[in-house]
């Protein structure tokens, strides 16, 4: 993280999010700068798998290790654009890196290679994404609208979707529902 920017931590809504877009969700900020901020949901699932998405890219998807993976809905903004969020490695034709361990590609070759069992081991897809324009994400965070906590590839790559937001929470050792979502100033 540099400054005050939040790249490679979790956003985890509070209890009482009045967005329904946001309502218990986590969020992985993969970018963050003075002109706004993009992340990823990444425990809402769509109902459909990487199987559904290589069939509809016309791509056999016989040998691919992820076929069975749940597709995320990874915000409101774009929500036919595939995100492919996944461990540093291989440089594919659109990556923009998360940190030193973690890289967003939004290129067709990533699915290719997963389509053929290849390319990165552990994967999470998304259609859309969640954006901020330059002070909102900050703006939210006065607000009391999100807690944060560095980014765990366990929770993000081997906790099952439905669990991740209590997991988030318990990242930072608390139960969201026995939280408020009322801000105190003092």
């Amino acid at each position: 993280m540099s400054g005050s920017y939040l790249e490679n931590q979790f956003l985890i809504a509070m209890p009482g999010m009045g967005d329904p877009n946001f309502a218990q969700t986590v969020t992985l900020v993969c970018e963050h700068n003075a002109q706004g901020a993009l992340g990823i949901v990444i425990n809402r699932p769509l109902g459909m798998t990487l199987a559904d998405v290589f069939g509809q890219l016309g791509l056999d998807a016989t040998h691919s290790r992820v076929a069975g993976d749940p597709v995320l809905q990874g915000g409101p903004v774009q929500t036919e654009r595939g995100f492919v969020l996944h461990a540093a490695g291989t440089p594919w034709d659109s990556t923009i890196s998360v940190s030193e361990r973690l890289q967003l590609t939004t290129s067709r070759d990533v699915l290719d290679a997963l389509a053929r069992g290849e390319g990165p081991e552990a994967v999470l897809f998304a259609l859309g994404y969640a954006g901020w324009g330059a002070g909102q994400l900050e703006a939210e965070m006065a607000q009391n609208a999100w807690l944060t906590v560095p980014a765990d590839e366990a929770l993000l790559f081997r906790t099952p979707p439905q669990d991740r937001w209590h997991a988030a929470g318990r990242l930072l050792g608390v139960n969201l529902l026995h939280l408020s979502s009322d801000a105190g100033h003092a």
